[in-house]
């Protein structure tokens, strides 16, 4: 009777080695499932470390019976979708503040140097200079130029005295105008000059612009750490030289007001023109 209880104790024990192999499916199955899961809104940097997390999941060891890689690689997953959303939106909020603000700025220096073109188109229509004063305002600055018939004599860097309130005019409106950068170019036709105090067009250029942009500074009111004179000599023409018109609007003095913001993605220049 003894032997009978002891055989069907013996008999009613299962064989429990499935568990192992199920236990390693499920633990696969559950990994699959949460890679499949993140991945329907994945981006490249997700997907990469889903793919970490994907990886040690399989190369953990661990069974059903302790997920501890299992339960850490989802954690992991939850950091990632509560942390990279959050860090790309303050990016891109950020580079949005930025660029509202740059665009703010363009558009008040926009309307600045529009202002200050229009009080110098209406000087000079009001004192009949339209045939030797004009105006341009492009991407890069607001340009005056000014022929040197109305400013010098032939071969001189004087100023004639009637042309000087035209230069103490420029210089009183520039003031309203502060922070701006301000460069004053002179430049000559081809025609050779060799004297003792203007050996090459290169000086007699450059001995204009720094006598126009003294009268500029004369009032004390412009910063002259923003203003700087250049000579060009002949060396850069806006009309040909073979003729006397051509060579009569080579010689001039430029004043350009750089911008201080401008849009590196424009393609168009912002032209005004001198009469509208």
């Amino acid at each position: 009777m003894s032997k009978k209880h002891k055989h069907a104790e013996h008999e009613e024990h299962a064989d429990e080695t499935w568990l192992i192999p199920y236990a390693d499916l499920l633990t696969l199955l559950l990994a699959l499932f949460i890679v499949l899961y993140a991945m329907s809104s994945v981006d490249a940097k997700k997907f990469e470390d889903m793919s970490k997390a994907f990886n040690i999941a399989f190369s953990s060891g661990k069974g059903i019976l302790d997920q501890s890689a299992v339960v850490t690689n989802a954690n992991q997953m939850n950091v990632i979708d509560q942390t990279k959303p959050n860090s790309d939106g303050n990016q891109t909020m950020s580079e949005r503040q930025r660029q509202r603000k740059a665009e703010s700025l363009r558009q008040k220096e926009q309307q600045q140097l529009e202002k200050l073109k229009r009080q110098l188109d209406q000087y000079i229509r009001n004192n009949g200079l339209t045939a030797q004063l004009k105006t341009q305002l492009n991407q890069s600055q607001l340009l005056i130029t000014i022929s040197n018939t109305a400013l010098f004599d032939s071969g001189s860097a004087d100023i004639k005295q009637e042309s000087r309130k035209l230069a103490t005019t420029i210089g009183a409106m520039l003031e309203a105008y502060p922070g701006y950068e301000i460069s004053v170019a002179g430049h000559t036709d081809n025609q050779p000059i060799h004297t003792a105090e203007f050996p090459s067009n290169y000086e007699l250029s450059a001995k204009r612009a720094i006598n126009f942009m003294s009268i500029l500074l004369a009032s004390g009111h412009l910063d002259p750490k923003l203003i700087s004179p250049t000579g060009y000599g002949e060396f850069r023409p806006i009309a040909t030289n073979a003729t006397a018109a051509g060579r009569a609007k080579n010689r001039r003095v430029e004043i350009s007001i750089i911008r201080k913001y401008t849009d590196a993605a424009a393609t168009e220049t912002l032209t005004v023109a001198a009469e509208q």
